[in-house]
């Protein structure tokens, strides 16, 4: 039997010399900060740099390490996941028992309520929306009261639970509603107290179809986020209906889009600057049984209420609060800061300084580039130092 022996020697310097081709194929992969700034500004270090003079470069790493830490963009839409609690051996059955009650007996008894909702609904909307054409006082009427009649339908259909506190909202010139806003069930929930005509965004499927067929009747304007043209659309309707006195009450979302009900990002300005009393509605979930908000990025509507309807209950408190009107020298940005103040504070939420848009895009690349620019220079500066 032979046995051969390798030179360690050897060995070691054959994994040296991988170690060193190794690092060069990182070397290669790595942004070279020489490319953001001029040949002629490159200094030559006259000594041995350290990691540690790098990582105390600027506060270019501060301001990274921050916004990992304390991302507090990103937590405004997330879903907060419920705890599990059907860990042991007595808890699992109950869970079990809870999930037969849930899919078994009341997801079925709901279905059946929101189908006569919509058999009730249907047979008595499309005579009074085709007969009554030359009567338009006494249709909007019956629309209305219809389409308080279905959202309460909707209501039912998640066991809702629903506390309102303050004075119910009536129809008045010169007059405008706003809101939080963290799932598109915060329409059905007011709507069924006031046929409030809502600012939306187009949604496609079912819910485009009742846009555009049942809510127009009660004066709803709808936008495409993604159409410059419908900014002017939508702030020329939006005068015109706070103008006319037998519209129904407007109601708008100044975020622009839905938050977990856990913060409130910053309110556009277009409902703050039509010259009307504002009037702050505060939507609190209690999250106790289900979590209300919508992430439309990860699901659809129809899952979302399928979500709803499978839960033990919606509970919920609206508080019509105190009318707001812009003070002497304020400007309509602090107008609209000012009201989200105070619906925040009566809804228990935490105000943040972000624009809820930034959710449908991503940085711009002069943003980026200027940041590596900004740390580029940084890291010059201090070899200069050296």
């Amino acid at each position: 039997m032979v046995i051969s022996q390798r030179n360690p020697l050897s060995s070691r310097t054959s994994k040296m010399n991988k170690l060193t081709t190794s690092s060069s194929e990182l070397d290669l992969d790595r942004p070279n900060i020489e490319d953001y700034l001029p040949t002629d500004s490159i200094p030559q270090p006259h000594a041995k740099l350290r990691l540690r003079d790098l990582l105390d470069i600027s506060p270019t790493l501060t301001e990274a390490a921050g916004a990992i830490v304390d991302d507090s963009f990103t937590r405004c839409f997330k879903s907060n996941p419920p705890e599990p609690w059907n860990w042991n051996i007595y808890l699992f059955p109950l869970w079990c028992l809870g999930v037969v009650v849930r899919y078994g007996i009341l997801f079925p008894g709901r279905v059946l309520i929101l189908t006569i909702g919509w058999i009730i609904f249907l047979s008595c909307y499309i005579p009074v929306h085709v007969l009554l054409k030359g009567h338009d006082k006494l249709r909007k009427r019956l629309e209305r009261a219809l389409v308080e009649l279905i959202c309460s339908f909707f209501v039912a259909s998640w066991t809702g639970v629903v506390k309102y506190h303050g004075p119910r909202p009536c129809a008045r010139p010169k007059q405008v509603f706003v809101a939080n806003h963290t799932s598109m069930i915060d329409f059905i929930v007011l709507e069924q107290m006031t046929a409030f005509a809502v600012i939306m965004q187009k949604h496609p499927g079912w819910v485009g179809l009742l846009q555009s067929t049942i809510l127009e009747s009660v004066g709803c304007i709808w936008f495409n986020r993604s159409e410059a043209k419908d900014r002017e659309i939508v702030a020329r309707k939006l005068r015109e209906h706070v103008e006319g006195t037998d519209n129904n009450p407007l109601l708008i979302f100044p975020e622009g889009t839905c938050v977990n009900n856990n913060y409130t990002v910053m309110f556009k300005k277009g409902a703050f600057e039509l010259g009307a009393t504002v009037c702050p509605i505060a939507i609190k979930y209690n999250k106790i049984f289900v979590d209300a908000f919508w992430n439309s990025r990860k699901q659809s509507f129809t899952t979302h209420l399928l979500q709803l309807m499978t839960s033990w209950a919606v509970v919920c408190d609206v508080w019509y609060l105190e009318p707001q009107n812009m003070k002497p020298g304020e400007t309509a940005i602090e107008f609209a800061e000012r009201v989200r103040g105070i619906i925040s504070a009566r809804a228990g939420l935490k105000m943040v300084p972000w624009d809820g848009y930034l959710k449908y895009s991503r940085p711009s690349p002069k943003h980026r580039e200027s940041k590596q620019k900004s740390f580029a220079e940084s890291v010059l500066r201090r070899l200069e130092e050296k």
